[in-house]
């Protein structure tokens, strides 16, 4: 397989779980700490050695390319004040990665924004990212699924175990364990019902895929409400060429979670020293006070 150096990030979607916060604002631009829910995302990315970043968005989600370009309005407005460290941090953020993008213009499915990005991908292993699924721990999230998918040749998703009340929420694989954390997938379900899940591995937005997926892609059958789901084009892939998973380590956080979204917030502003003794000391009080 060549090496990975392409990630889908899909950037489409209206952001409803997250409502009234997202009426106006993408929901991968909300911050978490003191950077947008989408900058977490690509940096993953970055570390995990990906070059080129390919949003699939919408018209109205031109914030987040924005986020990624130079300002050069307010690079002025900060070099005239002195304030090098914060132009330096602009500046970086415009320089961390090459970034492409495809409209999505229907929305249509996880499995159609993949679609999308067929021409950008241009025949090459890539992997995909879910914009509001933040990873967090020593080897990036996707560079987990990336040094497998190079070491068996083989597309590979993430999964993470879940509680049983919660696994009718995900996509489920039925998988055997080949190496410690690392399965062979033989069918995925897509949000069974609790008695009818064959594992408690669900799929948490990370994938590395071979380009063969966008043949199957254009093969699926929309389902409920005319979408194309990605898990259905999986299902097939895996039977006809098999499909690696694997167990990540580290945190994840999902951003439309609300409580997720606020235990993100704390988590970052407490790895900043500056603050992390105020912030706890506020908590402590609020606490105490309930």
């Amino acid at each position: 397989m060549k090496d990975v150096r392409k990630v889908v990030i899909p950037v489409a979607g209206w952001g409803t779980r997250s409502l009234p916060a997202t009426k106006n604002i993408p929901k991968e631009m909300l911050p978490i700490y003191n950077k947008p829910v989408i900058q977490y995302v690509v940096e993953e990315a970055i570390r995990a050695g990906i070059k080129d970043v390919i949003f699939v968005t919408n018209r109205d989600k031109a914030v987040i390319e924005d986020h990624f370009d130079y300002n050069l309005q307010l690079e002025g407005v900060l070099e005239r004040a002195g304030k090098e460290d914060k132009l330096k941090i602009v500046r970086d953020v415009a320089e961390m990665v090459n970034i492409m993008s495809v409209r999505q213009k229907k929305q249509l499915g996880l499995g159609h924004a993949i679609l999308c990005a067929k021409e950008l991908v241009h025949g090459d292993p890539f992997a995909i990212m879910v914009g509001d699924d933040l990873m967090f721990g020593g080897i990036p999230g996707i560079g987990q699924l990336i040094e497998v998918a190079m070491s068996e040749n083989m597309p590979v998703v993430g999964v993470m175990e879940v509680p049983w009340d919660k696994v009718s929420k995900y996509g489920i694989i039925d998988g055997e364990e080949v190496a410690p954390g690392v399965y062979r997938v033989r069918d995925m379900v897509e949000k069974p019902n609790r008695e009818d899940a064959p594992s408690r591995l669900a799929i948490v937005g990370r994938y590395v895929l071979t380009p063969d997926i966008f043949e199957y892609l254009e093969k699926v059958k929309p389902g409920k409400g005319g979408e194309i789901q990605l898990t259905d084009a999986l299902q097939m892939l895996a039977k006809d060429r098999g499909m690696m998973a694997v167990r990540m380590s580290g945190m994840r956080f999902d951003a439309g979670d609300w409580a997720e979204f606020l235990t993100a917030n704390v988590y970052f502003a407490l790895q900043d020293e500056e603050l992390r003794y105020e912030l706890l000391g506020l908590l402590k009080n609020f606490v105490q006070f309930q």
